[in-house]
């Protein structure tokens, strides 16, 4: 069982579950309605949370994110299959590398241990947030350059 304080999820679970559907819409090619991006997020987020409340392997919550967010964007999104499949876990390995390299340059700057990242809530919401607005910068930036690519090859 992970316990996670209510005001993170509010402020880091869902807030980073939207920018992952965000970007899994992008690489879908699923138009960007954020009426469903944000609901897809919050349900995937709210169920995740839900999970991790019970005795399990830790990991396995991100395995049944990325089954949700798969079978989402099949079924809301009306995405291909295969596009689908693809999108969901670029989207994850995205969050992780990003997350992955926000802490290891923010954490030296703070001069702040893993321990004390996880024992301050505060302190774990305001250092994560970075990893949430790189998210959406990304998918931002991928959408304009496919739409772009796109315009690009109706021209020849």
């Amino acid at each position: 069982m992970i316990d996670i304080p209510l005001i993170a999820f509010i402020l880091q679970g869902i807030p980073e579950l939207i920018s992952v559907v965000t970007l899994a819409f992008v690489i879908a090619r699923i138009p960007l309605k954020w009426n469903r991006i944000v609901a897809i997020g919050s349900v995937i987020a709210l169920i995740s949370y839900t999970v991790r409340l019970f005795t399990i392997p830790f990991g396995v919550h991100m395995i049944l994110q990325v089954v949700l967010l798969f079978v989402m964007l099949t079924w809301i999104g009306k995405s291909d299959f295969s596009l689908s499949l693809i999108a969901s876990l670029l989207s994850f390995l995205a969050l992780v590398i990003i997350e992955f390299l926000c802490l290891s340059l923010l954490m030296p700057i703070f001069g702040i241990n893993p321990e004390e990242l996880f024992l301050n809530l505060l302190l774990r919401i305001v250092i994560t947030e970075p990893q949430v607005l790189l998210m959406f910068a990304f998918a931002y930036m991928l959408d304009k350059f496919i739409k772009r690519r796109g315009e690009i090859n109706e021209l020849f």
